[in-house]
């Protein structure tokens, strides 16, 4: 363990990372530089200064990523409608691959020669802080303490604290029973209760949205512009990515959207039940669609359709910085050049229902689509050949005595 001489460590001033930074010090007797990010978690980030620096800490990085995480990886991936297992909105999954970058570009900056991590030995997010860390500096080290240790327990994770002196406070106050992660595009919830798939998640549980049945008696109704396939105003007032998705998280958790209650396939082999509020990102799928819907030709849509899963499954599993989603990354962008317009929406208790759409790109044309007198712009004879020529290979089939019952 003497080789490793300064470790940059993804540290939030929690329980969990503060003990890590005292073990890494005194585990391989390293210096820690300590990387603290805002997400949009809703929480203040800045007390981590002061905890890493009566740590000892020299090099200390507080980061407002809140721009850069909407901009660079929530809108592309919105771009594909990705959606995991039909359900979830990749909300904690398209996080990691900033965090690991950003860890990479301190070790660079610092001369550090390893990065850690708090993320436990039974979950996704190691696999995808470490994927996305060994994928920008392939010779980097890493380390898991959760891997290491053998602190595999809240009590005796605060009897460490307080065996070193650890600034943590043990006190009587009620603690969330979940484990909880927040960024601007969701909050999620896992243990408790909820590791009993028959039992109903508890109404408290959820922070962001008030329940369907709470929500506001009255509709209310948004308008998104679109530009090549991310929103770029909302009611006709321009705003940057974190300024858009902060604002429908705002709306959508207004009017009870974005709840989701789900048993979801882990990357590491396990089933794992966890709710989510998403309410932003629930009101961006559904009005994407809306305006591919009249901008996308048909079959540059439906391929998309076919290849999202992998798409999905790339991110959940924590291949984003991969080649093959970089590759999907370039189709998808390109199938977004006419996807503007603007796409309005009724928002009333938990539904999201889209009510117009238009666009100078659309493809829906009127005079073919009426069925009205088109005055020639369809001819319907046409058809029948169109059938014919579709049917030839089944009646080839048919004539030759083929049972299909």
């Amino acid at each position: 363990m003497a080789d490793v001489k300064k470790v940059v460590l993804a540290y939030s001033g929690g329980l969990d990372t503060s003990v890590i930074l005292k073990w890494l010090q005194d585990t391989y007797n390293c210096e820690v530089v300590t990387f603290t990010a805002d997400l949009g978690q809703g929480e203040e980030v800045e007390p981590a200064r002061a905890k890493a620096q009566a740590m000892g800490v020299k090099e200390i990085y507080i980061d407002d990523l809140r721009e850069e995480f909407v901009r660079d990886f929530v809108y592309p991936m919105f771009r594909a409608n990705t959606i995991y297992e039909g359900e979830y909105l990749l909300g904690t999954s398209i996080a990691r691959p900033l965090i690991a970058k950003r860890l990479i570009e301190i070790a660079n900056e610092t001369g550090a020669d390893a990065i850690s991590h708090g993320a436990t030995g039974k979950g996704n997010d190691q696999v995808r802080f470490e994927l996305g860390a060994y994928a920008l500096k392939p010779g980097v080290k890493v380390i898991a303490p959760w891997r290491e240790w053998d602190l595999l327990s809240r009590e005796k994770l605060m009897d460490y604290a307080e065996k070193h002196a650890i600034p943590i406070e043990r006190h009587g106050k009620k603690k969330s029973p979940y484990s909880m992660d927040a960024n601007l595009l969701h909050i999620s919830y896992e243990g408790g209760v909820l590791e009993d798939t028959w039992t109903e998640h508890e109404e408290d549980m959820w922070k962001w949205t008030v329940s369907p049945e709470a929500a506001p008696d009255a509709p209310t109704y948004i308008e998104l512009t679109y530009q090549a396939g991310d929103i770029v105003a909302i009611d006709g007032k321009a705003m940057t990515p974190a300024q858009v998705l902060a604002e429908l998280n705002r709306i959508g958790g207004a009017n009870g959207i974005g709840r989701l209650d789900i048993v979801e396939n882990r990357y590491v082999g396990m089933k794992s039940r966890g709710c989510y509020e998403t309410p932003g990102g629930t009101i961006m799928l559904r009005a994407h669609r809306a305006i591919e819907s009249i901008t996308l030709d048909r079959e540059v849509a439906h391929l998309k359709d076919e290849l999202m899963p992998k798409y999905a499954s790339l991110i959940y599993n924590g291949f984003w910085w991969s080649p093959e989603r970089l590759m999907l990354q370039q189709m998808i962008d390109a199938s977004q050049a006419n996807v503007n317009g603007v796409v309005r929406l009724k928002l009333y208790k938990g539904n999201v229902i889209v009510t117009g759409r238009k666009s100078d790109d659309s493809l829906f044309d009127a005079n073919i689509a009426t069925f009205e007198e088109d005055g020639g712009a369809y001819n319907q004879q046409d058809a029948a050949g169109f059938i014919k020529l579709n049917a030839l290979r089944m009646r080839i089939a048919a004539g030759k005595g083929r049972k299909l019952i």
